[in-house]
């Protein structure tokens, strides 16, 4: 109960999650996350040139290929469903990593007993890409400014 010398204070108002700020940081996770794998395709390609020849050219890019279908699909889905319903956004954002692994199924059965492309090269760089993004993200959004209720 309040007393009378009192005045109340203004109380936030529940609305959803600014619209600018979730924007932004779903655009510098997803620029963060290509410039990373743009990287690792480079360096990944150097490296596989050097030590499995063309092979490790191909399992380079097929690794970052595999490390951006992962990466760049979660932070896209969240992108665009972070303005709908929490049941939207989970129905979403599930899908697309159901469809991510079906994907990854196919491919990898795809290329079992393909001898074009080096297995090691392609391990590494997905591991990399992939564990890269996942940093990436966490401090992406670890630095983000997006309020829990706004002022009216």
């Amino acid at each position: 109960m309040s007393r009378p010398d009192e005045t109340p204070a203004a109380k936030p108002v529940r609305k959803v999650v600014s619209s600018e700020a979730a924007t932004a940081l779903f655009r510098r996770a997803l620029r963060d996350v290509l410039l990373f794998l743009a990287a690792v395709t480079v360096v990944g390609v150097v490296l596989g040139a050097i030590f499995a020849g063309t092979r490790g050219v191909w399992g380079a890019l097929l690794g970052a290929a595999v490390a951006l279908v992962f990466s760049g699909t979660t932070v896209w889905s969240m992108w665009r469903s972070s303005h709908s319903s929490p049941a939207a956004m989970l129905g979403i954002v599930a899908g697309s990593w159901l469809a991510k692994m079906v994907v990854l199924v196919v491919a990898l059965v795809a290329l079992q007993g393909q001898d074009f492309y080096s297995k090691p090269v392609f391990l590494a760089v997905v591991l990399v890409g992939v564990l890269g993004s996942v940093a990436l993200d966490t401090i992406n959004y670890q630095r983000a400014r997006i309020p829990y209720v706004e002022p009216q």
